[in-house]
């Protein structure tokens, strides 16, 4: 799978065990369930670096105070027996207390023969800390034990920022874990309920689930039929008609019938695990642009050491002692890994993630996110992504005469008892044409049929074609045929018996997709749709919104072979997808975008999600993808940009005109560096 290509040590450990580990029994009660496994072993690494981070940095003061170099920078003196031991055994504290991550991560980067941060970073306070120890002992008049101290401070920082923005990135989705219910209608052995925390239910239980209420567990149907909406799982827009024997999710939302559910998951099998365990290996997934600075670091390694050598060689050729000829070595060294280095990325990921969360963005997979500024096509579903997954009233067909708002006006006030998406989009259209609605004097829900009651004495009925056909009602079918034919539902409104209209309503485009495809166009970003739906209602949404290509007609296990299709004609592609069907054609894709919450399926494969189904988030990742990027870029320049001028001269490449870089100089350099990383990347607006 391309996400596991750069995964780092922690991340196969954290894979390879974090599927086994419940994250959270329930719904609602996520914060008391907070100390699951994986939550907690990554909010315990987040507190370690904090800890050490804080002690390191208290320690540090003194050092500072303590160091002549930093005495003969700003011009003041504190000078007691015994005053450089104590320097060196608070520095000998620092150094194996915070700088030990460090140290233990250099240990594994040369097991695996690729030095990288962690290897630069220790050599720097391997050689700061061993040259400036052997100073205390005579060896020379300087040390660098501020510099050591200060490094290992601004590296902790670093690596603190990078982890606590993973975690509040995982944020966003716990706000959706919110929106799950808390609590469940159980039914107990006498066949009463009793309201129970979703946390106490196991498997095998039985619950009540009332019409209108949010799906608290994944189970089977074992009494009851009824509509349920699942567009929050799976995009799709229109209910589902189910029955006994079938599944339900939890976080679906049942309909006007009431059902019994024999619970079938819990804990770390239920759908809510599924989605907070995704949000974490999400978040933690490696960053291509770290692995960016990490390469930095590694040739920076590598120049350290040349140059540390050279420089040694050089001073000594040239007839220096050799303590002095060492100085400059250990000078070059701790030079040669820059402060700023440690926050360039760290600072822009916990800024680009903080951001992408309030957009409602939550990146599963960063390396891929960071690669969508080179797409080149979007590959769009259509249900619920360019459409809005909410019916809306297209056509009015009359029929015997009827007066159309009348009409309309007796099956709005029979349509208002029901909660059906249909309903909704007829109540919708009288909404919008302002025509008051009245009271049913009575009202009856014929299951799978549609709807009859009494509206001021007259009977109104609202009845599917499957109603209309068995009663051999007559009706204009070369018209219903065109609206069927372009994927319309259409219902038929009989009036004492009688038909009075069909009305026909479909999936409303969005106004957003529109934009959306528009603004990928000036991206010069081809637009295309994927679906399952036939061929005249995927032409006519692509009409509306001009889009550049239609695959209509396609079965789900051929959309992955579309997505490679494409990618065989060179280009860079983005899927966006929200089912089980759509799963393939995501983990082929370039970049696997999960719109909507979708299911655990969809989601597993999928880089971003989306929080709100609205196809301008995805301009949105290709936007944030390249400001990303070149903020990073930019730090990494300017954390570059202090070696580029600095490294020379601690060699002493000036020293012909009378010119050798004092230490205290070079600190000046690497704050200043460090400075600007910060405040740059704190400038991203996204």
């Amino acid at each position: 799978m391309k996400h596991s290509d750069h995964q780092t040590i922690h991340e196969r450990d954290h894979e390879n065990t974090d599927h086994h580990n419940g994250h959270h029994e329930d719904h609602g009660g996520y914060e008391e369930h907070e100390g699951h496994d994986h939550h907690d072993h990554h909010s315990h690494m987040v507190e370690e670096f904090k800890k050490r981070f804080n002690i390191s940095l208290g320690v540090t003061v003194p050092i500072l105070t303590l160091s002549p170099m930093i005495q003969e920078f700003f011009n003041f003196q504190i000078e007691f027996t015994g005053d450089l031991f104590i320097l060196f055994l608070l520095s000998t504290f620092v150094f194996f207390y915070g700088g030990w991550p460090f140290l233990t991560g250099m240990i594994d980067e040369i097991k695996d023969k690729n030095p990288g941060m962690m290897t630069l970073i220790a050599l720097a306070i391997v050689v700061a800390y061993g040259f400036s120890s052997l100073a205390v002992f005579g060896l020379s008049q300087k040390n660098f034990f501020w510099e050591l101290a200060t490094l290992i401070d601004i590296m902790l920082l670093g690596h603190w920022i990078e982890m606590k923005s993973v975690m509040g990135a995982s944020r966003a989705l716990e706000e959706l874990v919110k929106l799950m219910p808390s609590e469940a209608h159980l039914v107990n052995d006498r066949g009463e309920t009793e309201d129970v925390p979703v946390s106490e239910l196991q498997h095998g239980n039985f619950v009540l689930i009332k019409p209108g209420e949010k799906v608290p567990v994944d189970g089977i149907i074992v009494k009851g039929h009824s509509s349920i909406d699942e567009s929050m799982l799976t995009g799709e827009s229109v209910p589902v008609e189910k029955n006994k024997d079938e599944n339900v999710i939890a976080g679906s939302i049942n309909g006007e019938g009431s059902l019994t559910v024999k619970v079938e998951k819990t804990g770390d099998e239920s759908y809510l695990s599924q989605v907070v365990n995704m949000v974490k290996e999400a978040q933690e997934s490696k960053s291509r642009t770290q692995d960016l600075s990490n390469r930095a670091a590694k040739w920076l390694f590598y120049v350290a050491l040349v140059a540390g050598f050279l420089t040694i060689s050089i001073w000594l050729v040239i007839g220096y002692e050799f303590s002095y000829a060492l100085e400059r070595m250990v000078t070059v060294m701790v030079i040669a890994c820059p402060h700023a280095l440690g926050l360039a990325a760290p600072l822009v990921v916990a800024r680009s993630t903080s951001l992408s969360a309030k957009k409602g963005l939550l990146i599963r997979n960063r390396a891929s996110f960071e690669g969508a500024k080179n797409l080149e096509a979007i590959v769009f579903d259509k249900t619920g992504t360019l459409t809005e997954g909410k019916f809306g009233v297209t056509d009015i067909v009359m029929e015997n005469g009827y007066d159309e708002t009348e009409v309309l006006q007796l099956i709005a006030s029979l349509e208002n008892q029901s909660e059906h998406p249909i309903a909704r989009g007829v109540l919708e259209e009288s909404k919008q044409r302002e025509i008051s609605l009245k009271s049913p004097d009575d009202f009856e829900y014929m299951t799978g049929k549609g709807l009859v009651g009494r509206v001021d004495g007259t009977e109104v009925s609202g009845v599917s074609p499957g109603y209309v056909k068995e009663n051999n009602i007559t009706y204009n079918t070369e018209k219903f045929e065109k609206m069927s034919e372009e994927g319309k539902t259409v219902i038929f409104v009989l009036i004492e018996n009688k038909l009075a209209a069909m009305i026909a309503l479909a999936d409303q485009i969005r106004d957003s997709a529109k934009r959306a495809i528009d603004q990928l166009k000036e991206m010069d970003i081809q637009a295309i749709m994927l679906t399952g739906d036939n061929r005249k209602v995927a032409q006519w949404v692509a009409k509306q919104i001009n889009l550049d290509e239609v695959y209509a007609e396609v079965l789900p296990d051929q959309k992955a072979d579309k997505i490679k299709e494409i990618k065989e004609k060179k280009l860079k592609v983005a899927m966006t997808g929200d089912g089980v069907n759509d799963a393939p054609a995501l983990a082929n894709a370039d970049l696997g975008i999960a719109i909507g919450a979708g299911t655990d399926v969809a989601m597993e494969t999928a880089d971003v999600i989306l929080v709100k189904s609205n196809p301008e988030d995805v301009v949105s990742i290709i936007t944030l993808s390249k400001a990303t990027y070149r903020k990073m870029i930019q730090n990494l320049w300017w954390a570059a940009g202090y070696n580029i001028i600095a490294l020379p001269l601690a060699a002493g490449i000036l020293y012909p005109i009378g010119i050798v870089l004092n230490p205290a100089v070079g600190a000046v350099l690497m704050s200043l560096s460090t400075v600007v990383v910060a405040i740059n990347a704190q400038l991203f607006k996204g």
